[in-house]
């Protein structure tokens, strides 16, 4: 692999500590700024529409800018707001700065994706950007963990603040191995906007948005599930967390391996495996060994539909994929902010904290019936034309968006 894709993964390391870290600084987030734990966990919503709204709009507002220096733009952003949540004074003061830190994650993962994607070949695209993703996902084994004990041991202001230093240190990694391709700024925000007219994009976008929602409706409030359901301290939340993020690396790298050779197989069969996770978690959260091995194939499952998804909506942008790969994290983080906000309703209804995995095994659900319908529908495009398959699930001669 390309040197510059190690230089996007350690900067999507540094986004994924911002985005995961909070769920675990809740409690004291939520008693230095005297609000309810609710309403702390509105902080994970907000980021999530900040990614949403922000990522596309920045996109869109910088086509014709080559990705590199949109990349570095955005790194300065994520150091800027997680600066700003570290001196916030009050609540919406640490909300402004995780939008903002927000609109980085937004719009970089999704251009880093096509700029790895581009440096490769065919072939080993979702490796590329399951490579780019393991940042984030090693976010979850050492850079939540240590951010929640640093939070915890020390300050929550803190955390942010060591954020913000590594953000410091990826834009510079950027600027040293990151090539501009040549490319850049070639196609024009009217071709990008073309693509959305593609009913099998917005299936593909679908597919984000469920899987992932899926596995944070479930992992939002995983603090109180582990500590008041599952029997454990709060002082082994760190160690709980960096297991959830080991599942995490291990089925976003193995989702990318076998998303290369079977697209559609690799998203039926961990969503799934997610689906099937989250029951019997919902069913054995009370028995602490239990709970600590699910934990471990929640995160396995969920990213193993990362790499798959992301290739898959880029298959569908083909000709014009800065935009739409974009729009997949404003997808997956839509996602994200409906299965919080509802895993947060069935809490507040008096469901309890097993409640968000019930709410997340429905959206895995729904997310493997629209992968079912987006593959059958390349089938009949397919047939139509006359062309063989991939083991993706989709022709050889185009995309069949």
């Amino acid at each position: 692999m390309p040197l510059a894709v190690l230089a996007l993964m350690v900067a999507s390391f540094g986004i994924g500590t911002t985005e995961f870290v909070i769920m675990g600084l809740l409690p004291e987030v939520a008693d230095d700024m005297s609000v309810s734990l609710t309403r702390a966990g509105l902080l994970i919503s907000g980021y999530a529409l900040g990614v949403v709204f922000g990522g596309p709009l920045f996109t869109a507002a910088a086509t014709r800018m080559p990705r590199k220096r949109m990349l570095l733009i955005l790194m300065v952003l994520f150091i800027v707001g997680n600066a700003l949540s570290a001196v916030a004074p009050a609540y919406w003061v640490l909300m402004a700065g995780r939008i903002m830190a927000a609109i980085c994650h937004g719009a970089f993962l999704g251009i880093g994706s096509v700029v790895a994607a581009d440096m490769v070949a065919r072939d080993k695209r979702s490796r590329a950007i399951s490579l780019v993703f393991t940042g984030l996902t090693v976010a979850n084994v050492f850079g939540a963990p240590m951010g929640t004990w640093i939070g915890q041991a020390f300050d929550w202001r803190a955390t942010f603040w060591a954020i913000a230093a590594i953000g410091v240190i990826s834009l510079v990694g950027l600027i040293a191995l990151l090539p501009v391709q040549p490319n850049d700024g070639s196609v024009r925000l009217r071709d990008e906007l073309a693509v959305f007219g593609r009913g099998q994009l917005w299936m593909a976008l679908a597919i984000a948005g469920l899987s992932i929602g899926s596995l944070f409706a479930a992992f939002s409030y995983v603090a109180p599930l582990m500590t008041e359901v599952a029997g454990f301290s709060s002082g082994m939340l760190t160690p709980l967390l960096m297991l959830f993020g080991v599942g995490l690396v291990v089925g976003n790298l193995l989702g990318g391996r076998y998303a290369d050779r079977a697209q559609v197989a690799t998203l039926l069969s961990a969503q799934a495996l997610l689906f099937a996770v989250l029951v019997l978690f919902a069913l054995t959260a009370q028995f602490a060994a239990a709970a600590v091995v699910l934990l471990m194939l929640l995160g396995g499952a969920g990213f193993a539909t990362v790499p798959g998804f992301v290739t898959r909506v880029i298959d569908k942008a083909k000709g014009a994929t800065t935009l739409a790969a974009a729009v997949v994290s404003s997808a997956a983080n839509a996602g994200i902010a409906v299965g919080s906000y509802l895993a947060g309703t069935t809490i507040d209804a008096g469901y309890g904290y097993t409640a968000p995995l019930a709410v997340g095994a429905l959206m895995a659900a729904a997310a493997f019936c629209v992968t079912l319908s987006s593959a059958s529908l390349d089938r009949r495009v397919a047939r139509r034309r006359g062309t063989r398959h991939t083991p993706s699930g989709h022709p050889f001669s185009r995309d069949a968006g």
